[in-house]
């Protein structure tokens, strides 16, 4: 089975379980996600109104749903996360006079858009650290290079989903200004941040000059992301999205699924934190009780509804068992494993858990005898 064969092969095992902790974006079939998309509409009385043409419509709903739930000015509706934060960055640039953009390493900018920010965008990047974690007002107060804008990835994701606490970003961002630095947040999940600061979404968004979120990450939707702030770097934003290539003709099914998000996941959310938290601890009693020789959840507890799972095996071999176990029981404990990444300790692999809606079923004792019954296909 050649490489994209086994990819599908996955894709169909474990979308189609019977029991899983989450549904992945990609689970099911073209049909099934529209169906579902057409039955909550029609269920809100949402399935009469006009289509859109160049982001007015249910496009232009969605952006003033964002703009309401963040508290800030404006939103304008993306088709991409990667588009969305380009802008942002640029708009700033021309703002601050300074193409220098301070950034973590591990944020997404840097590992998943192929040096877009200084190819595409003539963008230039400093590392405040280097440290799996955002960095501190110290490292940010005392970088020795200029910097126009501080972006800070809320979660961290390839760290682990990682959060400072509230008192550590309120300093960091007051170093920023400091520095007389704008703060962009590249908030692709900054929707499940709320729990673990005990602070609402606005009040987190008015920390920053601008926040960039997605639909699909947390939200359930198909597509899309959203970047809000002040409404003249939005107007901005406009002009740069259409030299893009962003000002698509229509994005309606992408839209709707937005506002589904917002309307139906958003609320949830706190609640998959919660259980989040009671997933990792089977999880570590699962591995205790089996005697696993090194294991490591991280963080722990949870920062936010996903983490990671790290074990001494090598990738291929933990998927393999991860398919197995939902080829022979109809169980997703785990999905994919991949090797730790820059950094990371060498004969481990990691993966991540999230918890959503079908994972709030299951007891801590449920994943232990998941954790057992996964142990089981690595013999």
């Amino acid at each position: 089975m050649d490489d994209e064969a086994a990819r599908r092969h996955r894709a169909r095992v474990w979308g189609g379980a019977e029991r899983k902790l989450w549904h992945a974006s990609i689970d099911g079939t073209v049909g099934q996600r529209l169906r579902e998309l057409v039955a909550w509409a029609e269920r809100v009385g949402d399935d009469g109104g006009p289509l859109d043409a160049y982001g007015d419509g249910p496009v232009e709903e969605v952006e003033r749903r964002v703009a309401d739930a963040l508290g800030l000015p404006a939103a304008v509706f993306f088709p991409t996360g990667t588009m969305a934060q380009q802008v942002a960055l640029r708009c700033w640039a021309g703002r601050t006079g300074s193409p220098v953009v301070a950034l973590h390493p591990l944020a997404h900018p840097e590992v998943h858009e192929g040096g877009a920010l200084s190819v595409v965008s003539g963008l230039r990047t400093v590392r405040p650290t280097d440290e799996p974690r955002l960095p501190t007002a110290e490292e940010v107060r005392d970088h020795p290079e200029p910097f126009g804008t501080l972006m800070l990835e809320l979660p961290l994701r390839d760290a682990g989903f990682v959060l400072p606490s509230w008192e550590a970003l309120v300093e960091v961002v007051e170093a920023a200004r400091e520095r007389d630095a704008v703060v962009h947040v590249d908030g692709a999940r900054l929707w499940e941040c709320a729990p673990h600061f005990g602070r609402d979404l606005r009040e987190i968004a008015a920390l920053a000059d601008s926040v960039y979120v997605s639909f699909y990450k947390s939200l359930g939707g198909l597509s899309g992301a959203a970047l809000a702030g002040p409404a003249d770097v939005m107007e901005e934003a406009r002009v740069w999205r259409h030299r893009y290539g962003g000002l698509v003709f229509q994005q309606y099914p992408a839209a709707v699924s937005a506002l589904r998000g917002l309307t139906r996941e958003l609320p949830r959310l706190p609640s998959y934190v919660a259980h989040a938290r009671v997933v990792a601890e089977g999880l570590r009693a699962g591995f205790e009780e089996a005697g696993t020789a090194w294991f490591r959840i991280h963080p722990e507890p949870p920062h936010t509804h996903q983490f990671q799972v790290w074990l001494p095996y090598a990738p291929d071999v933990l998927t393999a068992a991860s398919l197995a176990l939902t080829e022979e029981t109809g169980t997703v404990l785990f999905r994919r494993w991949s090797g730790p990444g820059a950094g990371g300790p060498p004969g481990v692999a990691v993966t991540e858990v999230t918890v959503t809606e079908p994972g709030l079923s299951w007891t801590a004792d449920d994943v232990r005898a998941a954790v057992r019954a996964f142990l089981a296909r690595l013999d």
